[in-house]
């Protein structure tokens, strides 16, 4: 299972950019201790040193679903700003949204066409004479590749495959990033008061969310109270 979350300070200040790249850190570590496969998809660099405007993670893994959950929303960081010393304000927000992964199937064999050619280029007669060199196409795209690196048309096919592969690995990352770059609702959208996560200080502590119930369960007797009478 593969998900994919944008961590983003928004349109916040400065102060909401070095609290993104912290978060940034806290997400990396706890997949890594929760032995899920984590990528960087995309980073943009704030303002400041050491912080971040926006990132992207693909994360990987049997409980890549639970993880994800469990940071998706608002994240509170509560202190003093790095930036203004004098600044009054003591609670920053930014927030952490789920990006829908980009639909592609495996590639197939038969969606790949292989083309022998001759070999440019230095390496005597047999270069010239026999066509050992192989294009490889993936029809849908229309991504190709060439290998001519040995003499051998078996093992350029094999090195032709290999790196069509790597290319239209490389093209749907590509696309992925595109696809966030252009989720600027997301930075429109961060709501604060109601946050999954909430981190205090300099050295950023998590703090436990305490969420009470009693206004929860009088409002049912209430409502219990009125369906008897």
């Amino acid at each position: 299972m593969e998900k994919i979350i944008q961590i983003t300070a928004g349109r916040g200040p400065a102060e909401c950019t070095w609290v993104v790249a912290q978060v940034l850190k806290k997400v990396l570590e706890e997949a890594q201790e929760q032995q899920l496969e984590t990528v960087l998809l995309q980073r943009e660099a704030g303002q400041q040193n050491g912080t971040v405007e926006t990132a992207s993670i693909a994360v990987k893994g049997e409980y890549a679903d639970q993880f994800i959950k469990s940071w998706i929303g608002t994240i509170q960081w509560i202190g003093q700003s790095q930036f203004r010393k004098m600044h009054k304000r003591k609670n920053w927000f930014i927030g952490v949204f789920e990006i829908e992964p980009q639909k592609n199937g495996a590639v197939s064999e038969n969606d790949i066409q292989y083309q022998a050619m001759r070999s440019s280029g230095a390496g005597g007669q047999h270069v010239n004479k026999v066509s050992s060199a192989i294009r490889a196409t993936h029809i849908p795209t229309g991504i190709a590749v060439v290998s001519m690196d040995s003499r051998s048309q078996h093992q350029n096919k094999k090195l032709a495959t290999e790196r069509l592969l790597k290319k239209l690995e490389d093209e749907t990352l590509q696309q992925l990033k595109n696809q966030v770059s252009k989720q600027w609702g997301n930075q429109l959208n961060i709501e604060r008061g109601n946050s999954v996560r909430v981190f205090t200080g300099s050295d950023f502590k998590k703090n436990k969310v305490e969420k009470s119930y009693k206004g929860t369960r009088q409002k049912l007797k209430q409502d219990l109270r009125n369906e008897n009478n």
